[in-house]
């Protein structure tokens, strides 16, 4: 889920996130017969510019959604899994890895990934500058959010800033934002003995009763609730 809107990705599928964003996911279907399992590739931004130079790319592109699925091709099968053979050839890794990579990377540019994976590469690109106001939305979510400021490290008016802005990520800066408080949150939650009004405070809510209002509207129940049904579904379960 990013923000209201859901990504369904099984067998023979892939998702590509062009930057970071405040995502919540669930597996859906595994079994001990047919677990599920999922490999990860981190893409190399200098690798997909040195790639565009190569094929003498323009820098405006119009900025896409963060994260897109698409069905996994045999022109990719085959260099991942040369990827994955290398774990049986340690002393291959350092020689073929960063190859193999490249390969995979030129592949996903020539497909239908490819317009996402240019707004990486493109440092001028409408969405790379988004990137950069996201960076710092992170970096500091817990304070005041400033969008005159987000859009003059855009590098675009507030209006402009805006219409990229949801463009890239489904939501408002300002729903941006609430999805990070609330994530973490409830990652505070888990890990920390606080009660919920400090964790509230210290992700940046002036209002207990607002915190606990809107962690209930995106989790589906309370903070204290939630925290007791996680914690309990993570306990081990000891046999009869």
């Amino acid at each position: 889920m990013l923000g209201d809107r859901a990504f369904c990705y099984d067998a023979g599928k892939c998702l590509i996130a062009s930057m970071e964003v405040p995502i919540r996911a669930e597996i859906t279907e595994a079994t001990p017969e047919r677990p599920y399992l999922a490999f990860s590739l981190a893409l190399e931004p200098a690798t997909i510019t040195d790639l565009l130079c190569e094929m003498g790319a323009a820098a405006d592109i119009p900025p896409g959604p963060a994260l897109a699925v698409h069905r996994l091709g045999a022109e990719l099968q085959e260099p991942l899994l040369r990827l994955l053979q290398l774990c049986e050839r340690p002393r291959d890794v350092a020689i073929l890895a960063p190859l193999i990579r490249r390969e995979i990377t030129w592949r996903l540019l020539q497909g239908p990934m490819g317009p996402a994976l240019r707004q990486i590469g493109l440092a001028g690109s409408p969405a790379a500058r988004i990137g950069r106001a996201i960076a710092q939305i992170r970096d500091s979510f817990a304070e005041q959010l400033q969008i005159a400021r987000l859009a003059e490290v855009a590098a675009m008016s507030p209006a402009t800033f805006h219409r990229h802005f949801k463009a890239v990520t489904a939501m408002t800066p300002v729903q941006y934002q609430k999805q990070l408080r609330l994530q973490e949150a409830r990652r505070l939650l888990l890990s920390d003995a606080a009660d919920v009004a400090r964790v509230g405070y210290a992700i940046g809510y002036e209002s207990p009763s607002q915190f606990s209002r809107e962690y209930r509207r995106m989790f589906g129940a309370p903070p204290g609730r939630d925290r007791v049904a996680i914690r309990k579904g993570l306990a081990p379960q000891t046999g009869a």
